[in-house]
């Protein structure tokens, strides 16, 4: 009996058991919030930190926001340095089994401790949101089938203390083996493969001999049309092989892997003709062609989503998205309930939440609002407390709530705090620019491969440069000058801040038409400085004058003198 026959539909009853008592708990939400943090309180009082703040001596939440300080990662960096040493008892009283690394995207690398109890602690999270998909699905008369991912599990290298550092995707897809197994349409052992391009090919090799395949899934929607990206690229030798039942010579695998792979791989020239007919009917090969049930693709919502989302029309049609957990490698902060919405459930069973209202995010120590007190349409920061034992800590994550679910906050990310573009002060944030792009796509009929909004290096005050790189289905910008005003007017519009400034301190923008295939070496350059694959995010906006230098520039664009 294969493992599927039995371990997904045990899988998918026990995620709808999950989520119904979650759906329970959102009615009252403080009740699950208190009991996380007295649980929480009483585990770890007599770790080294927990002595520290005298956690045995909280009776209330009240008393622990008054006792304890916002904290941010340079206030564990030495506890988690000797965690990885090996000392215990330091941060939790429990072993670690797995020292997740952050991205690096948007500052140094974190070591973040994974102790059983904290993974579990995060399962809970993803097991409600299956439970919320399997509910989707249902409602579509369909059930959970196999999915194609290309994620990493490589891990990264071991502490001195030998416990494995990796990506938190890594930890997850090694602690939840038979999870994985049982829903990847090809074999788990393909994700240990070093080299990128060929893990993704031998995925999609084994991906596309199954017709039935139900989802495609990444940490980003970057992630997502970069995989299109080499299904095109690589969709003759892809079929080829499939009609063969050899491997590319091309991939770049050792002798011993390569005849491992070769003893296991067989022909299906049948699924080899479809794919050709298909390849010829239409003149690329994409996923919505590829693969006629695909029914969801699990991938993040929310801050710089919206702006990749514009292109997946063009490879999956009208094939919905879902969210899964909105989280990092610190915590799960929501959960997603449906198709097509960014708005998610406050994970309230994963970590205990306060919310920083803006008025107070210049303030030393913040006066916080617990999840029942927020109000729709205000943005917050938020801090998290968590099983990693660390304590009202500030990601400096910001949310907005767009609504509630029973009495429990939706919520989105909209950007990180630390992702703004300040020529002066007017603080033009990711999201601000995301959604500039996105209307300016759809008033000038324009497709963009990707872009980032810069500062000018020699003016004091700076100006912005708005740096883009046309999609192959826009050949060219008609109008330039008049882009870059518009550019300009709906900024304003989208940013108060931007619109007073612009008045008289911030300059006129300009405009770059950088040259096809730009963003693909800048995506380069932060792998090799140490981004993680798995995590790769471009940034939208940048205060890193040199962040594109080098690239060609095929048109530039100044503000007319007039």
């Amino acid at each position: 009996m294969a493992l599927t026959d039995w371990y997904v539909p045990l899988l998918t009853r026990y995620a709808a058991q999950r989520r119904a008592a979650f759906i329970r708990k959102t009615r009252d939400p403080m009740a699950t919030q208190e009991r996380f943090l007295k649980g929480m309180l009483r585990h770890y009082r007599y770790t080294e930190r927990g002595r520290r703040y005298a956690l045995g001596e909280i009776r209330s939440v009240d008393a622990f926001c008054d006792r304890l300080p916002v904290t941010q990662y340079q206030d564990y960096e030495t506890d988690v340095k000797r965690t990885g040493m090996g000392e215990r008892n330091i941060l939790t009283p429990d072993p670690i089994r797995f020292i997740t690394l952050t991205s690096g995207t948007t500052g140094q690398r974190k070591w973040i401790p994974v102790s059983p109890r904290f993974q579990n602690a995060l399962q809970r999270a993803n097991l409600v949101s299956i439970g919320f998909l399997v509910e989707a699905l249902r409602q579509q008369g369909k059930t959970l089938g196999k999915t194609l991912a290309t994620n990493s599990v490589q891990v990264s290298g071991k502490t001195e203390g030998g416990i494995e550092l990796g990506l938190a995707s890594t930890g997850s897809f090694r602690m939840n083996k038979l999870i994985a197994s049982s829903l990847l349409t090809q074999p788990y052992d393909l994700l240990q493969i070093t080299d990128s391009r060929t893990r993704h090919y031998l995925c999609l090799l084994y991906a596309l001999r199954n017709r039935s395949l139900q989802s495609m899934s990444a940490n980003f929607p970057m992630l997502l049309l970069r995989t299109c990206r080499y299904l095109e690229e690589d969709a003759v030798a892809l079929i080829e092989d499939l009609k063969t039942g050899m491997l590319s010579k091309q991939l770049d695998l050792t002798p011993d892997c390569r005849a491992y792979l070769t003893q296991r791989w067989t022909a299906d020239p049948q699924r080899a003709m479809e794919l050709e007919q298909i390849l010829r009917q239409h003149g690329r090969l994409t996923p919505q062609w590829a693969w006629p049930h695909l029914a969801f693709l699990p991938t993040a919502r929310g801050g710089t989503s919206d702006f990749y989302f514009r292109r997946f029309d063009e490879y999956f049609g009208q094939i919905p998205v879902f969210g899964g957990v909105y989280g990092c490698s610190e915590a799960t902060f929501g959960i997603a309930h449906a198709f097509n919405q960014d708005g998610c459930i406050l994970a309230l069973e994963s970590g205990f939440y306060e919310f920083v209202p803006e008025s107070e995010w210049e303030v030393e120590h913040p006066k916080t609002l617990m999840p029942t007190d927020v109000r729709i349409g205000d943005r917050y920061r938020i801090l998290v407390t968590n099983d990693a034992g660390f304590y009202r800590y500030d990601i400096r994550d910001v949310v907005e709530v767009v609504g509630f679910y029973e009495k429990t906050p939706l919520i989105v990310f909209r950007h990180r705090l630390g992702g703004l573009l300040n020529s002066t002060s007017e603080k033009t944030t990711e999201f601000h620019v995301v959604q500039v792009m996105g209307r300016l796509q759809q008033e000038f009929n324009l497709s963009l491969d990707d872009f980032c909004v810069t500062l000018s290096d020699q003016e004091i005050p700076a100006h912005y440069w708005v740096n883009l790189e046309l999609s192959a289905s826009s050949s060219s910008l008609d109008r330039p000058d008049v882009f870059l005003r518009r550019f300009d007017e709906v900024l304003q519009e989208e940013n108060g801040h931007y619109q007073i400034m612009r008045r008289d301190q911030v300059p006129s923008p300009g405009l770059r038409i950088l040259e096809s295939g730009s963003f693909e070496i800048l995506r380069h350059r932060l792998l090799q400085k140490g981004t993680a694959e798995n995590q790769l995010k471009v940034p939208h906006v940048s205060e890193d004058r040199a962040l594109l230098a080098g690239l060609t520039i095929a048109q530039e664009i100044h503000w007319p003198s007039s």
